[in-house]
């Protein structure tokens, strides 16, 4: 008996160890010693080996047993699913079930639910879970623990709580799959409560948060935007010593904590201090300074990045691409696109989905074209980009023959896909060919009708000016019509100045949506055009005392690869802005001559002029940020004062984030005219192409 006792220490201690060498040479003596059959020592190697990654070795031991207990079994799955192998751990617990007459215990059905989290069926969890019960073990602190974290793992975030609660102890992996399951789930206050709970609890309970707690904790801050308690995690991972510097997975979520939360230098800061950066922690930086409007200092981020030598892989590239698309930094872009031709990224569809919508909104279709037919492997997201942008420029009909190709060519269009094409022909105004593909939709039942498509029919028919059928539309819809729905409307009553359709959908809209500046100034711009004054006033009152403000116009153009950015208002601060306001006059001087323009009576946001000279309500005009940008364009070509222009054939390319007013619109047909140079501006809405004295979207934007 001590012999067979010391052999099991033995083995136990090499398992514990991951000594091989030793666990063989003890197998060998076991079986000179006559306990080939012992099932206590079999079970001891079947341990071993499987802790030691020799599976084969621990296969052949469990199938010479003449007996096999729960111990055996357990082992084995154990054995299985520690070493990443999650389904023959499934397997061999339905064969123990089955087949022998040993019952599961705690530990058994603990591997057997770890084992159903990993392969993500939380169905059979469910099921084993209801096993658990009838046998008596729900209560016992391994399997709560263990139901908790398939539980938050697979969402069900409710059945991981009923767990957690009726759970007599829970360790450290319970409480932290609770804090990750609600922090995963979106409920971010829900994880920073628990945690809460925790702290109280750490004496009682195995409650002393490690690295996977603060790693959830930062993502529910993240979630929440939560600046100060994101801070305040980060200052309880001091006191406790948690580094950042040797955990990339902290610092990624230290950074998006501080990035979303808009604190940039404190993110920076943060930044700077680590040793090695990832691609991922060089993106955030990158990414959270392009959505806080400052591009330079995220192009020299990226100037930063892309010499470190750090590889990106077909996320980041796509990431990178998608900044420089909504910038429209087309030079930028091509840099990547270059660098994904040498590199194995490039074969990766999603990057190149993002190379055709780059080149897309930066106003090149011809070369996004290109791009997408070299695509070997388009996707249903492939053909939409395409779809989409033809959309964006005005080309309606090429949009219809890009859906009809991937149709024929056996790619399933899903809702998505319909969107874009709705969106086309509504922008070229295809009045019956929208409402021929809106009527597939709703009769094809694999395709679920989102408000956005009714959307599109509302503003198709908006442009067509049939406002009462738009209203009728809405009020068939069979879901509630969103923020998106009204303003679309609301355009529409702007465009074809029906001051009362516009009142009634303006009271619609503030009541939903009265925390956005954007609904006031549409509303108040349909009341200055009709010259109702008091009603304008009233509703401009109204935003000023809900402390509201009009977002700030800003326009940038690309000149000597290098991009230029205008603020609206009287941006002084370009030093050739005395120049280009010089050439903008002169402009204006040569389109009044030839085209008898004058700076209209009403401003970039509509607002009606009505109580200032000609010359201050041209000068307040000359300021938006659209003719900043032509005007410093204008400048660096060396346009002359008898229209002498080098490289005619170069368009000017002009980028805005907001909707570009009346009156630069107008200005825009004027000088394409009087320049005799072909004009592109990308606004909030679409692009507009300015050729010979007229504009794409038809006046109707």
């Amino acid at each position: 008996m001590e012999r067979r006792k010391m052999l099991a220490d033995l083995l136990r201690a090499s398992a514990r160890s991951a000594a091989i060498r030793g666990g063989v040479q003890l197998h060998g003596a076991l079986l000179k010693l006559g306990f080939g059959s012992d099932t206590m020592l079999s079970n001891n190697l079947v341990d071993m080996y499987a802790k030691c990654g020799k599976l084969d070795m621990a296969c052949e031991v469990f199938d010479r047993m003449p007996g096999r207990n729960v111990v055996s079994w357990t082992a084995l799955m154990v054995g299985f699913l520690q070493q990443g192998d999650a389904r023959e751990c499934l397997r061999l617990f339905g064969a123990m079930w089955r087949l022998s007459e040993a019952a599961p215990n705690e530990f058994t059905l603990s591997a057997t639910l770890k084992a159903c989290g990993v392969v993500g069926d939380t169905g059979a969890g469910v099921c084993v879970h209801g096993g658990c019960v009838r046998m008596g073990f729900e209560g016992h602190g391994v399997i709560a623990n263990t139901l908790v974290l398939l539980y938050s793992k697979g969402g069900r975030v409710g059945d991981a709580r009923r767990v957690f609660d009726g759970a007599a102890f829970r360790n450290l992996v319970a409480w932290n799959a609770m804090i990750s399951g609600y922090a995963h789930a979106g409920h971010g206050r829900d994880a920073l409560l628990v945690f809460r709970e925790m702290q109280k609890r750490r004496d009682e309970e195995d409650g002393q948060p490690d690295e996977f707690t603060f790693a959830s904790l930062l993502k529910a801050c993240s979630t929440l935007g939560a600046a100060r308690e994101g801070a305040q995690v980060h200052a309880a991972m001091a006191i406790r010593g948690v580094s950042t510097a040797s955990n990339a997975i902290l610092a990624g979520a230290l950074l998006d904590v501080y990035v979303k939360c808009r604190c940039l230098p404190a993110a920076m800061q943060m930044f700077d201090r680590l040793g090695k950066k990832n691609a991922i922690q060089w993106m955030t930086v990158i990414i959270g300074h392009a959505q806080e409007g400052q591009v330079k200092e995220a192009l020299e981020l990226f100037g930063r990045f892309w010499s470190s030598g750090v590889r990106a892989d077909g996320h980041i590239i796509s990431s990178v691409v998608s900044v420089f698309a909504d910038f429209a930094l087309v030079e930028q872009g091509r840099q990547v696109h270059c660098y994904t031709v040498k590199d194995p990224t490039g074969q990766d569809v999603s990057v190149a989905n993002s190379l055709v919508d780059m080149y897309l909104k930066c106003g090149l279709s011809d070369e996004a074209e290109r791009r997408f037919r070299e695509t070997v492997a388009r996707n249903v997201v492939s053909w939409t980009t395409m779809i989409n942008g033809l959309g964006k420029h005005g080309h309606g009909r090429e949009a219809i023959d890009m859906f009809e190709e991937m149709r024929a060519e056996g790619v399933e269009p899903d809702e998505v896909a319909y969107l874009a094409l709705l969106s086309a022909c509504s922008h070229s105004g295809l009045v019956e060919e929208c409402r021929q593909y809106f009527s597939i939709i709703r009769q094809d039942r694999r395709l679920r009708l989102r408000a956005e498509h009714y959307a599109c029919m509302v503003d198709l028919l908006g442009r067509a000016g049939e406002l009462g059928e738009a209203k009728d539309l809405i009020a068939t819809m069979p879901m509630a019509p969103t923020i998106g729905v009204w303003q679309t409307l609301l355009g529409a009553c702007r465009v074809h100045k029906n001051v009362a359709v516009g009142r009634e959908v303006g009271d619609t809209l503030l009541a939903m949506d009265g925390d956005n500046p954007a609904n006031y100034v549409m509303l108040s711009n349909i009341f200055a055009e009709a010259r109702e004054w008091r009603e304008c006033q009233r509703v401009r009152e109204t935003m000023r005392r809900r402390g509201l403000k009009k977002q700030g116009g800003c326009s940038w153009v690309e000149v000597g690869k290098e991009a230029h950015f205008f603020y609206g208002g009287g941006d002084d601060m370009h030093p050739h802005i005395t120049d280009l306001r010089l050439m903008l006059c002169d402009v204006e001087r040569k389109m009044m001559e030839q085209l008898g323009y004058i700076p209209g009576a009403v401003t970039g946001d509509g607002t009606q002029l009505h109580d200032v000279d000609e010359e201050s309500r041209a000068e307040s005009l000359r300021a938006h940020s659209e003719r900043l940008a032509v005007g410093l364009w204008l400048l660096h070509h060396h346009e002359h004062d008898h229209g002498e222009v080098e490289g005619k054939e170069e368009v000017i390319r002009v980028y805005k984030n907001l909707r570009v007013c009346s009156d630069c619109h107008e200005f825009f047909k004027g000088l394409s005219s009087v320049v005799g140079r072909t004009l592109v501006v990308r606004d909030a809405n679409r692009f507009h192409r300015f050729q010979d004295g007229a504009c794409s979207c038809k006046d109707y934007w």
